[in-house]
């Protein structure tokens, strides 16, 4: 990385304050951008969605996997839930999208309720384990019988092909039945799957995210507090495949002792922790044993700790100060927080992450596990921040009554936020092909075929606002 006039600026930058400028690229199309990270956690795609409660659960983990990206549990999740969905997680199917299904008593109100927790539309109605028919989402202003038992209602199923079909036949013989959806069986004619003409495709371009033993990743973030050697290790004996030490300001010294602890443990797994915004809380977490440093104090859409408090620092300069300190010691980092466009994720990997941890922007999908809400201006999911009165009343939900008041009148976040869900892309998947298409083109752009390249060939420019305003598409006219 390098900036067009020889030096960095003295002072800090955020992401909106950089510009990249073309190269010389010998790279002829996006798809030859091998987008796969090298820190340890088997991420394809440079993505990691943040361990937020209104955003990380088992439907975004299993598909954020399986596209080739990552998701970290939060660590108010009880033991015995986390240990469900991270064996959810790892028993799904590496092309096959688990599906709503239904039973044939069940009613159409139960089934629309359902049926948004998928992105693809449908829920699919079973005899036993057997697929005997479809049940589409209603659409808006449709009326249709909410206490009508779905078999009576129900649609043929178009497609029903073995789980084992190649992706590409599956998309051939959508179109050739003019259908959007399939229904995957196994020998026995039980369900194992469905898949869209959309995930066929994507199952081209993506590869999973998976363990030595060939199952989805899924990681899980433990605090600073009680026994975290202990809460470490049943959530790797559960299955998880990383652990993330978490807290606000990971540089302090009940989160090195913590971190210390865990990794004494030889526990098996690569530890990430934070959050920190200096060289020097960047190698203090990694004296400590983190393989990966998460730097962000700040920037969520959330966290309101620099009104707060004045604390934090400009993202991008965080992220390559850090970055830098990490590559001399063998470790790498995360940018957590401030992503709100394609282009944000591509300078971070610029500036020297591995990963860009996503939050906010996922929360408004189909697969994060809030209920959907609508209202006149269309639906939208509640998203909060993890230092927010709400999240912390839910981790201090087993103290004292006086201690958890207390707790209360201190918050560094949002506790109530309307995420609109976008017509246009209203499952993480399409946000996933929206951002990976950006930072693909940006590879192409920089001349390189590989994030590393990226972030060795990269040339920055620094701009006014009215330089970002000026690269801001508009689409209501002049």
């Amino acid at each position: 990385m390098r900036f067009l006039d020889g030096h960095a600026p003295h002072y800090d930058l955020t992401y909106d304050d950089v510009f990249i400028v073309p190269n010389r690229s010998s790279v002829a199309s996006r798809f030859d951008v091998d987008m796969s990270t090298s820190d340890g956690t088997g991420t394809t795609i440079p993505l990691v969605v943040a361990n937020m409660t209104a955003i990380a659960g088992k439907r975004m983990a299993e598909t954020v996997a399986r596209r080739g990206g990552l998701v970290v549990l939060p660590q108010d999740v009880p033991l015995d839930v986390a240990a469900r969905t991270i064996a959810y997680v790892k028993n799904a199917h590496l092309v096959a999208e688990t599906p709503v299904t239904l039973c044939a008593t069940d009613v159409m109100a139960h089934a629309q309720a359902l049926i948004p927790k998928r992105s693809h539309g449908y829920a699919v109605v079973l005899d036993g384990r057997r697929p005997i028919g479809l049940i589409p989402r209603a659409a808006p202003g449709h009326e249709i019988d909410l206490f009508t038992d779905v078999a009576s209602v129900a649609e043929p199923v178009p497609v029903t092909l073995p789980a084992e079909t190649d992706p590409r036949l599956v998309f051939d013989a959508l179109v050739e039945a003019n259908a959007d959806l399939a229904v995957l069986t196994d020998g026995a004619g039980e369900l194992a799957g469905v898949l869209t003409r959309l995930g066929a495709l994507r199952s081209g371009i993506y590869r999973p995210n998976v363990d030595a033993s060939g199952r989805l990743r899924i990681g899980a973030a433990v605090g600073i507090n009680g026994d975290v050697v202990g809460k470490a290790r049943a959530l790797v004996e559960a299955g998880a495949d990383l652990l993330v030490v978490d807290t606000a300001h990971g540089h302090q010294e009940k989160m090195i002792s913590a971190l210390a602890a865990i990794a004494g443990a030889d526990l098996g797994v690569r530890l990430a922790a934070g959050n920190v915004v200096s060289a020097q809380g960047t190698l203090d977490l990694i004296e400590a044993g983190a393989d990966i440093v998460k730097v962000g104090v700040g920037p969520g859409a959330m966290c309101t700790t620099r009104m707060m408090t004045g604390v934090g620092r400009p993202q991008f300069s965080a992220v390559a100060e850090c970055a830098a300190v990490a590559r001399e010691h063998g470790a790498a980092v995360w940018a957590d927080g401030g992503i709100r466009h394609p282009r944000d994720v591509a300078l971070a990997v610029a500036a020297g992450a591995s990963n860009a941890m996503v939050g906010s922007w996922f929360a408004g999908t189909y697969e994060s596990p809030g209920d959907l809400h609508a209202d006149s201006a269309g639906e939208y999911k509640v998203s909060f921040g993890m230092a927010s009165k709400r999240a912390v009343a839910a981790r201090s939900s087993a103290d004292a009554a006086y201690d958890r008041a207390r707790k209360a009148l201190f918050e560094e976040g949002i506790s109530s936020s309307r995420i609109r869900i976008d017509p246009d892309r209203p499952g993480v998947e399409d946000l996933i092909d929206h951002i990976c298409s950006g930072v693909r083109s940006t590879a192409t752009y920089a001349g390189a075929s590989t994030l590393q390249e990226l972030h060795d060939k990269v040339v920055l420019g620094v701009q006014s606002a009215a330089g970002f305003a000026e690269g801001r598409p508009l689409p209501g006219g002049w």
